[in-house]
């Protein structure tokens, strides 16, 4: 295992100094679509090798879905595909330009991060969306797929690798760690630093954090997605009703997903019975505060101090009162994840306030944390979304996948 990974490492390494033109990206990305369409059925057919594999270990049915793949997603997979080739090429760009009085003539260019290493479980699809992203970038990628999506993630991959070959470009651009061991993890972690620049962990909340708790290699990525909605005094009831239930149940699996909801406490004779009536006819667990629990008298669990650090991942919400919006913001920048979070008001002065003081990646004013995706913010799809402080941060797309440089020129001038 050892002498394999470092295999892979050295030829990832060596794939990132061969620079690639966009013309030659744009036709790789181009051929592999068709191949996705070419060979619809045979990854179908692989895909369902891993479904009766994980059917047979009894997965649970929400991580079946996540591991499906059909004929619409393969289409699915195709048109994001479509839409990163219609971005211009994020390499080699420049940022800024200036001159020195000293004569310095000095220009920000953006490069390649390097090798990327990303470590996921579930979801096929991942390995395309991540390929593409990583090569339009000039980024070699190792991926470490989760062992239920075995062959699913072969298929993508080799298909990805048919295209390299065709287009003559080096194959090591893309790369699959064929072990199921999960020592593997471990390795790329701790004795990988030498060839990898930096893994994203997207996944489960136990492998992001082990991720986090062992990596020697830089990390982009978040642990958990602690999102809030914020109803302001000023907030209109029917929007409130709309956002709340979106934010919440669209889809309670995903790490933009609302998980408290706070409201103001001059709101709570109006607001707290159509709101949470709402949620709780569409199958939401409503557990709240006292406050709460005096407006609200039918089904409700009283919250505890724990529930505010609660990231649920499905349909159960904790409500809470506030004050003001001071108690909101403070209440999310002391149990939120830095995620994304979301003000509904009328009031723009409240809104310019929530946007600037709340910590997190993503500040919203009037709309559902679900958006919290990189194809939603028009990126063609994103590798993750990232909750450090250093940048990148939010979703990371394909423009978030590089680092910059300083070109600095001058004619023969030396520093007195």
């Amino acid at each position: 295992m050892k002498n394999y990974l470092y295999a892979l490492g050295k030829k990832a390494k060596k794939a990132s100094i061969k620079s690639v033109s966009l013309r030659k990206k744009n036709k790789v990305l181009k051929d592999y679509c068709n191949f996705l369409i070419k060979n619809k059925k045979r990854i179908i057919s692989e895909n369902a090798k891993d479904l009766k594999i994980a059917k047979e270990k009894k997965l649970k049915e929400n991580l079946l879905q996540r591991l499906l793949i059909n004929e619409k997603r393969i289409f699915e997979i195709i048109n994001s595909i479509k839409k990163i080739i219609k971005f211009k090429d994020p390499v080699n760009q420049c940022l800024k330009k200036w001159k020195r009085p000293s004569g310095l003539k000095i220009e920000k260019i953006t490069t390649p991060i390097g090798v990327i290493g990303v470590i996921y479980e579930s979801r096929p699809n991942v390995t395309s969306d991540i390929a593409s992203l990583c090569f339009k970038s000039n980024n070699p990628v190792i991926l470490k797929g989760g062992s239920e999506a075995y062959y699913s993630n072969k298929i993508f991959t080799d298909l990805f690798r048919k295209s390299l070959i065709k287009n003559k470009v080096d194959i090591n651009y893309v790369q699959l760690i064929n072990y199921k061991n999960r020592k593997v993890v471990d390795f790329l972690l701790t004795k990988m630093i030498r060839y990898i620049d930096v893994i994203i962990p997207r996944g489960g909340k136990s492998l992001v954090k082990k991720v986090k708790d062992l990596s020697k290699v830089p990390i982009i990525g978040h642990l958990e997605g602690i999102c809030h909605t914020y109803i302001d005094k000023d907030a209109n009831l029917s929007m409130a009703k709309k956002i709340t239930l979106n934010a919440k149940l669209r889809n309670t699996a995903i790490c933009g997903a609302t998980e408290t909801i706070l409201i103001h406490q001059n709101l709570l004779n109006k607001f707290c019975i159509p709101i949470l009536s709402n949620l709780e006819e569409n199958g939401c667990k409503i557990i709240g505060d006292n406050k709460i629990k005096r407006f609200y008298r039918k089904k409700i669990q009283t919250a505890k101090k724990s529930d505010w650090s609660k990231e649920y991942l499905s349909s159960t919400v904790s409500i809470k009162s506030v004050k003001n919006i001071e108690e909101a913001i403070d209440h999310i920048n002391k149990y939120g994840t830095m995620h994304t979070d979301s003000i509904i008001t009328k009031n723009s002065k409240s809104a310019k306030k929530f946007l600037k003081e709340i910590k997190s990646s993503i500040a919203m004013h009037n709309t559902s944390t679900q958006f919290a995706d990189g194809g939603e913010f028009g990126f063609g799809g994103e590798v993750g979304i990232s909750t450090n402080t250093l940048p990148p941060r939010g979703p990371v797309g394909l423009n978030q996948l590089v680092s910059y440089k300083y070109q600095v020129s001058s004619n023969g001038k030396t520093r007195k």
